[in-house]
């Protein structure tokens, strides 16, 4: 059971939690499509599905091992090679990933989100930690935020325990004081039990708790439940 008095702090994950991610990295991939059959053709053609894009990236990573943690660079690569195959100018590859990001940027946000945020932030430190790379600024949650960790910008990402006492950290916490809140059962819920912290499992889908040796403090189908259960 949650111990709301315990409670000093809130760290909360982004995709999916806040906002839906794949039709977010959809459309930022139609970007970059309609980018690179304006800027590099031929790219373009060779790598015409996101499938083909995805495929190369999966390639990226088993030959770039080192960045697994950062998906910005990941991406970047990705798209470098793809212009490399292709016969095009590699050095397209900034112009071409900023395209994408700045749509990965244009999230929808869940209708429960901004009330949540706003009554939360009013009575407790809040700290994003994400395994993604999405910027806050960007997206327009900033005020929010005390503070921001990002598993791109540590070294380390969810559900190793490190990042988490980062995160507590940030807002001058210890991980006992801190609720975690986030969609993944093994990123996010399992990686904050074991980091020390409570935990709320954000479950928009209804789906079922899969772990019984270990649970969730909380179990939540949106962000207002929460604010409902701290008022």
């Amino acid at each position: 059971m949650l111990d709301v008095a315990r409670i000093g702090a809130i760290s909360l994950d982004l995709d999916d939690t806040l906002w839906p991610i794949w039709p977010t990295i959809e459309r930022a991939e139609k970007v970059l499509h309609a980018w690179l059959v304006e800027n590099a053709p031929m790219a373009a053609a060779l790598f015409s599905s996101p499938s083909a894009l995805r495929d190369i990236r999966a390639h990226m990573a088993a030959q770039r091992p080192d960045l697994k943690h950062d998906l910005s660079a990941l991406r970047r690569e990705s798209i470098r090679l793809a212009l490399y195959r292709a016969g095009e100018n590699p050095l397209l590859a900034e112009p071409a990933f900023e395209a994408f990001f700045a749509e990965r940027q244009r999230v929808e946000l869940f209708g429960d989100v901004l009330p949540a945020l706003e009554f939360l932030a009013s009575r407790y430190p809040l700290v994003s930690l994400s395994n993604g790379n999405a910027d806050l600024e960007r997206v327009g949650l900033a005020r929010y935020f005390q503070a921001a960790i990002s598993a791109r910008e540590f070294g380390v990402g969810k559900p190793d325990p490190r990042i988490f006492h980062a995160a507590a950290g940030a807002v001058d916490a210890v991980p006992a004081q801190v609720l975690h809140l986030g969609d993944d059962v093994l990123l996010d819920v399992l990686g904050a039990l074991n980091a020390g912290m409570q935990t709320g499992w954000v479950n928009r889908t209804e789906a079922l708790w899969p772990h019984e040796d270990q649970r969730p403090h909380l179990v939540l189908r949106d962000l207002g439940e929460l604010c409902e259960v701290l008022r």
